[in-house]
């Protein structure tokens, strides 16, 4: 799904700052844009021109799908349920213990 709302896109752009360490100056610094004109993006309160976006993307290691795309890759205890009952017993044993191995390196 594509994100259109302006304080999600700006949550996302903060998202990705925090995570690399950069300060909203610093960031816009590396966009070439104003510390205010990035500030107000990353509040949602102004849209931002394409190229902009992509100045910003650039300055996080970010693409525009990062900030646009709502990755909804969850998945419910019944879609494994549904999968693992395709599954041979030697693969729904394997699966089950990849799937404990993983849980327990968490």
């Amino acid at each position: 799904m594509f994100i259109y709302d302006k304080t999600i896109i700006g949550t996302r752009l903060y998202e990705a700052r925090k995570k690399r360490g950069l300060t909203q100056s610093e960031t816009a610094e590396k966009a070439e844009i104003s510390d205010k004109a990035y500030a107000e993006i990353e509040r949602g309160t102004v849209n931002m021109r394409m190229e902009t976006l992509l100045h910003i993307c650039d300055a996080l290691d970010i693409t525009p799908d990062d900030i646009f795309i709502e990755n909804d890759t969850a998945v419910t205890a019944e879609e494994i349920m549904e999968r693992l009952k395709d599954c041979t017993p030697h693969e729904r044993e394997t699966a089950l213990k990849l799937l404990s191995a993983y849980l327990g390196s968490l």
